[in-house]
């Protein structure tokens, strides 16, 4: 039961990688593309991305009209075969797990360990007869992750049938990772798959958390040292044909370095201060990947998060003080940074920001006062007269 669990979430976090962030972009806005500049930026984003030239988009704009009838033909005519691969792929492992669950209580220790790490291996057997053949790629990831989560699982039992009185997951979790990756590193050294390449850095990371642990290094420690790593690595990644593992790899860094970060901000001062630094931190993060023009989603959701903290470690800090005034200043200042780098994600939090602490101003100072709403509103309309004098004038330079 608790393999299927695992599995369950495994498939779960995978789907929302291919779903989450499509709805991260829509939400963000980073999909609507209005106007002739507009598109012609997003196609310069994805062409710095994936490092293409115009030589190849010119080709493939050019490519003749069969060729390309005939490629879609043929990828229509492979649905039927990929679809029978993932649902044979999805009944045997449904099938192997379903008798796991039903006979694990009546098993010896041998048959325990035959039916979890003798299936992975077997997987892994097929896996690189697939591998070294060359013949069927798309079934190089459903039997990486299916053959590393039966030899991951295999491994654990194969310990636990050996040492049932021991308690130190930490050391077996350090001999299981170790062992995994030696595998997935061997077949990426031979292979050079990208999904070997995720599975080994995966097993990596997972080997020197766990091994940094038993050294006695705080996870603060911990946090700071393996995301910053990651990070340097994402960036490393966008320079190889591994590129696609880029932008998780810099997301996991950037949000594993910053929770080592605000523990350690957070202890030597307060949460508000340890909120507003490391929600500046982040924004700054994007601005650097903004300069690089590379990662949209990206860069949308390290301004959307980092200003959510900034702003509210800000509002506690200023709260109830002579200083509150700051903050309505610090929201205007940052609207016109939004309006400079023209991120959506950055502007939302901005106005939300902006309209809380005018509601909160004018209930603590101006609750029963006609004449705040009204000021309001014409500085309202002051504010849109100047916008549209501008726009005016910046289409007659």
């Amino acid at each position: 039961m608790i393999s299927l669990l695992v599995l369950i979430i495994i498939l779960l976090l995978i789907g929302g990688g291919i779903w989450g962030w499509p709805l991260v972009a829509a939400t963000l806005g980073l999909s609507s593309v209005s106007d002739k500049p507009g598109a012609l930026k997003q196609i310069k984003q994805l062409m710095t991305t994936y490092d293409i030239v115009p030589a190849e988009v010119d080709a493939t704009f050019h490519a003749p009209a069969s060729a390309q009838d005939s490629l879609g033909k043929r990828s229509k005519g492979d649905i039927a075969r990929t679809l029978f691969i993932y649902l044979g792929a999805i009944f045997i492992l449904a099938g192997v797990g379903t008798y796991i669950e039903t006979f694990w209580e009546t098993m010896g220790s041998t048959m325990r360990v035959l039916v979890t790490l003798g299936t992975g291996y077997a997987l892994l057997i097929v896996l690189v007869a697939a591998l070294h053949e060359q013949r069927y790629p798309r079934l190089v990831l459903p039997l990486t992750l299916a053959s590393v989560f039966m030899m991951t699982g295999g491994w654990y039992v194969l310990l636990d049938e050996m040492y049932p009185a021991s308690s130190n997951w930490r050391a077996a979790t350090l001999f299981v990772f170790g062992v995994m990756t030696l595998h997935q590193g061997a077949l990426f050294a031979k292979y050079r798959h990208t999904v070997l390449a995720f599975t080994s850095l995966f097993f990596v990371y997972g080997f020197m958390h766990v091994g940094l642990d038993l050294l006695g290094l705080e996870m603060a420690t911990i946090a700071i040292v393996l995301g910053a790593s990651v990070f340097l690595v994402g960036t490393a990644l966008t320079k190889t044909p591994h590129r696609i593992l880029a932008e998780p790899a810099l997301l996991i860094g950037v949000c594993w370095l910053n929770s080592g970060l605000f523990d350690r901000i957070a202890m030597f001062t307060s949460g508000n201060w340890a909120r507003l630094i490391i929600g500046v931190s982040v924004m700054l993060t994007a601005y650097g990947l903004h300069k690089s023009e590379r990662y949209p989603r990206l860069i949308a959701l390290a301004y959307f998060v980092g200003s959510l903290m900034a702003y509210a470690g800000l509002f506690d800090l200023v709260q109830n003080t002579p200083f509150e005034l700051i903050y309505l200043a610090v929201t205007a200042s940052v609207l016109y940074a939004c309006v400079v780098l023209e991120s959506r994600a950055l502007l939302l939090t901005t106005v939300i920001a902006m309209l809380g602490f005018i509601a909160y101003y004018s209930a603590e100072h101006f609750a029963n006062s006609l004449g705040w709403p009204v000021t309001l509103v014409l500085m309202g309309v002051a504010f849109l007269s100047v916008g549209a004098i501008a726009l005016k004038v910046k289409r007659r330079i």
